[in-house]
């Protein structure tokens, strides 16, 4: 049994691997194929992580990834502090790209080598960010973060509203002096097929972007798009995204819950 235990580890571990050059090579195509208004800029590859054991982390790291996705608190925390994490993955970059509840503000700050939270989606997270992170910060530096933006207007989904972007993102560079402002970020609808057009989800966080950089006159090469996942990163990056989370593309299948 512990033999057939490695071997199935080992092949886990180089699947990640290829998976994760499969990635690339499509990023790099698509990024090929952009219209030159995005040549300033390569798109970020976020490997999300979550439900995936340490060890699928340290292969995808020694396979030249460094910044990693996740979408729950407690979770990111106790893979942050795993000593394989720890000792062989001193450069890594943690993403949060999950819904931030209050209460666990003071518990992610606290998480080394946390890179981002991309999901900051009202004024009230955005002030419990920034009065937690200006107690446990010792130099100039800041927290980075980005918006996110419900463009799908679904219920279920988490973000600010795309007409309270302007003003959300102008609270937090008048008010909130210990965080980074950095760009938008949507889930969007899932299972949209881009063989009836362009995603719609896409289309509208970029007309967010365009109309937040007018009406506070911020550069636009300064302010980060944050779409695509592991089925549409790619036209994503057609559409100008600067920053992808892909999982299942790299790590395979997450297990279904109970029940499923």
């Amino acid at each position: 049994m512990r033999i057939v235990n490695r071997v199935i580890k080992k092949y886990k571990m180089e699947d990640v691997v290829e998976g994760l050059k499969l990635v690339r090579s499509k990023i790099i195509t698509a990024s090929a194929k952009r219209d030159p208004e995005y040549a300033y800029f390569e798109p970020r590859l976020v490997a999300v992580s979550k439900i995936k054991p340490p060890e699928l982390i340290v292969a995808a790291y020694e396979a030249g990834q460094r910044h990693f996705g996740e979408n729950y608190v407690n979770e990111l925390k106790d893979k942050a502090y795993d000593l394989s994490i720890t000792e062989k993955c001193k450069d890594i970059r943690w993403h949060f790209i999950g819904h931030l509840q209050k209460n666990k503000v003071n518990k992610i700050i606290s998480i080394p080598n946390l890179y981002i939270i991309e999901t900051v989606d009202s004024k009230s997270i955005a002030n419990a960010l920034n009065n937690a992170y200006s107690k446990i910060c010792d130099d100039n530096s800041k927290l980075k973060i980005m918006v996110q933006v419900n463009t799908s207007k679904e219920e279920a989904k988490n973000g600010c509203k795309v007409e309270e972007l302007s003003e959300l993102v102008e609270y937090i560079l008048n008010t909130c002096n210990q965080l980074e402002f950095t760009g938008i970020m949507t889930i969007g609808a899932y299972g949209y097929d881009v063989s009836n057009g362009p995603n719609p989800d896409f289309l509208r966080l970029k007309k967010c972007k365009e109309d937040l950089c007018k009406d506070l006159c911020l550069d636009k090469k300064k302010v980060e798009l944050s779409m695509g996942m592991s089925t549409d990163y790619e036209h994503a990056i057609l559409l100008g995204s600067s920053n992808v989370r892909v999982g299942t593309a790299i790590f395979g299948e997450r297990p279904k819950k109970d029940g499923q």
